[in-house]
């Protein structure tokens, strides 16, 4: 017989359930027995996170989620007194920052206008209590991790060798300035532990839809190889140029060129904003891959799991939409490359 005495779900009650629910033949009736609880809690509990994908469930969200709905019962603020639009700024926030929600949230709910909140007042939310076990879990998912606000303002330096024939970003056409145009990348590494490792990256300058490779070294035979494998897999519409920094991993500039057709402009020295898409893209991954891991260690299954989350995630230059999204609206057969991309599963 079911127990139908009320009592909360702990985290580890909410952990079997995710670790439960979804195999085959295990119901919730089956998972209310295990834990003894009544079957209607195991269906709220589940139906209250559960968007029709079985793996959707999180555990330590809902927990997170359940405390701190019981601990701000008494506050009237937008995001405690709106269960639907509570659960929809704590479910995106593992992925998207305040003001990606604040954007992307009205063109999921176009006439809703429950669902309107800004981004200030999310971090408003977050940063009411940046002490309380609550708000510190949620400040573990904003980009920084930051106990407060700030900016934060990077530099990077750049190689002392010489890459000859280099063409200056002085002679990049204006198409290409203005992001009319697409198929036109910017390119850079990201590096490793001891600068003993790195992945290349590569984003393209008006959809942002972006490539990541994984490197054996930094090299400039690697780096050129690789990008001409990458290149190559897609159709000529979309290889038309790349900007790239002073580092000289692409050395081999022109071989890369005459294999895929892609002119590779450089930007002056100490001037990374004149690849500001590119950076803004690595500095997304080090949320991922921070400063100090080590890429031979990551897994081409990683690094293509990141791929498609940054390239299903939605922008704010985009109106908010995902760059996935806008490619498809300029090349709408890219998927068909795209599932064929050696780059992106190769083994």
């Amino acid at each position: 017989m079911e127990n139908t005495n009320y009592k909360r779900l702990t985290l580890k009650d909410r952990i079997i359930i995710q670790t439960l629910w979804g195999h085959n033949g295990i119901t919730q009736t089956e998972i209310a027995k295990r834990l003894g609880k009544h079957k209607s809690t195991i269906c709220r509990e589940i139906h209250r996170w559960w968007d029709g994908n079985k793996n959707m469930y999180d555990a330590h969200l809902a927990n997170w989620y359940a405390q701190e709905e019981y601990a701000s019962k008494h506050f009237k603020d937008k995001i405690t007194s709106n269960e639907k639009l509570r659960k929809y700024v704590f479910s995106n926030l593992k992925d998207w920052t305040p003001e990606q929600i604040a954007g992307r949230i009205r063109l999921q709910y176009p006439k809703d206008q429950t669902m309107r909140i800004s981004h200030e007042a999310i971090y408003t939310y977050i940063y009411r209590h940046p002490q309380g076990i609550i708000n510190k879990k949620l400040i573990k998912l904003l980009p920084q991790h930051r106990s407060y606000r700030r900016r934060h303002w990077k530099s990077r330096g750049v190689s002392q060798q010489k890459i000859t024939d280099m063409i200056s970003i002085d002679q990049r056409p204006a198409l290409i300035n203005d992001r009319s145009e697409i198929g036109h990348w910017e390119g850079d590494l990201v590096i490793g532990l001891k600068q003993a490792s790195a992945i290349a990256t590569l984003v393209e300058r008006k959809t942002r839809t972006t490539i990541i490779l994984k490197l054996k070294d930094r090299r400039t035979e690697t780096v050129t190889k690789e990008m001409k494998k990458a290149l190559s897999s897609l159709p000529i519409k979309l290889r038309q140029s790349m900007t790239y920094d002073n580092g000289f991993e692409m050395a081999n500039h022109k071989w890369l060129t005459q294999q895929t057709g892609v002119k590779v402009y450089f930007a002056h020295p100490y001037s990374s904003w004149e690849r500001g898409t590119n950076e803004n893209t690595n500095g997304l991954i080090r949320r991922f891959f921070p400063k100090g891991t080590d890429f031979n260690k990551v897994t081409y299954k990683e690094l293509r799991q990141l791929q498609d989350k940054l390239n299903n995630r939605p922008r704010k230059v985009l109106g908010y939409r995902t760059p996935l999204e806008l490619l498809k609206k300029h090349f709408k057969s890219f998927y068909d490359y795209r599932n064929h991309q050696s780059v992106n599963v190769r083994k």
